[in-house]
């Protein structure tokens, strides 16, 4: 048999449940699923195999109104990782049904016209009842021709398998991009960034963790196996730093212990993890630090 290998691009607006999926279909934590909107910053590749085929997600930041620089680079980059995708496959939530946001995207994805294969995948199906399901389905289809719908629940993973065999045999002809036992192309050190800002973004609940950003600064192996991991937490205020720290520095070491506690089971290994918060006021105007989350910079100019 002939092997297939190709990308797939995941597109929907915030908390579609892009994340999610993916997670699933790789089998692993490649991507940050939290409760809060706009948290997936950079395009993230993981890695799936199913069969003889090799399919590549690329995660997208949600597709949203972009306001502030920041928020334009994602949307670039979310435009641009559906560009260069063999299939895009369109995720909208079942209980929220067309939204302002959704037309928008749907309108994105006539002008665009590229001859892409596009599916829908209608996700959280749990939250509606079966004639609403149904019409929603009718709607979508009849707004934009897309070459299959599925309905899902990437959370539980209903219909997620349908849509992996489905894509497999989507993907072209030709070698394996990716060693098979490869789970995601980002390199360790932003995982592990990513992981520990899932972690701040899940215990701080005011505006702030849009205005922080996570970098990992060292990565030393030890020679009994383990990993030493120095992390920067870069925020925009004297104030937000407080708010990270926490009292007496509580809030920081609960957010670096759940951290060291996900990376220890990703990795299999031991990890020491040691967080740094520092402030740069301008950090949402640095090049550098758009380099170092995935994002193009220039993408977010006006």
């Amino acid at each position: 048999m002939s092997t297939r290998a190709g990308f797939t691009a995941l597109i929907g607006e915030p908390n579609a449940g892009k994340s999610t999926l993916l997670n699933r279909m790789v089998g692993a934590k490649v991507s940050i699923v939290t409760h809060k909107v706009q948290t997936t910053r950079a395009r993230i590749r993981g890695v799936a195999m199913e069969g003889q085929s090799q399919i590549v997600f690329v995660d997208t930041p949600g597709l949203f109104r972009p306001r502030r620089h920041l928020d334009r680079a994602m949307v670039a980059a979310a435009w641009s990782g559906a560009a260069d995708a063999d299939v895009v496959v369109l995720m909208i939530e079942a209980h929220r049904g067309v939204t302002e946001g959704v037309e928008r995207i749907l309108e994105g994805l006539a002008q665009r016209d590229s001859g892409q294969t596009v599916a829908l995948a209608i996700n959280k199906i749990d939250r509606v009842e079966a004639p609403v399901l149904l019409g929603l389905t009718k709607d979508l289809n009849a707004r934009f021709a897309f070459a299959k719908t599925f309905m899902i629940s990437a959370e539980k993973g209903h219909g997620v398998d349908d849509l992996r065999t489905w894509l497999a045999g989507e993907m072209p002809e030709g070698p394996y991009l990716y060693p098979e036992d490869q789970i995601a192309d980002l390199p360790m050190r932003m995982i592990a960034a990513e992981i520990t800002r899932e972690k701040l973004t899940l215990r701080l609940h005011q505006e702030l963790p849009y205005q922080l950003t996570v970098e990992t600064e060292s990565w030393e192996e030890k020679k009994d196996g383990s990993a030493r991991i120095e992390q920067l937490i870069y925020v925009a205020r004297d104030g937000h730093k407080g708010i990270v720290l926490g009292k007496k520095g509580e809030t920081v070491k609960a957010v670096g212990l759940a951290a060291r506690v996900e990376l220890e089971e990703f990795l299999d290994r031991k990890v020491h993890l040691f967080l740094q918060v520092k402030v740069r006021p301008g950090w949402l105007e640095e090049s550098e630090r758009y380099s170092a989350i995935g994002l193009d910079y220039s993408d977010g100019k006006t």
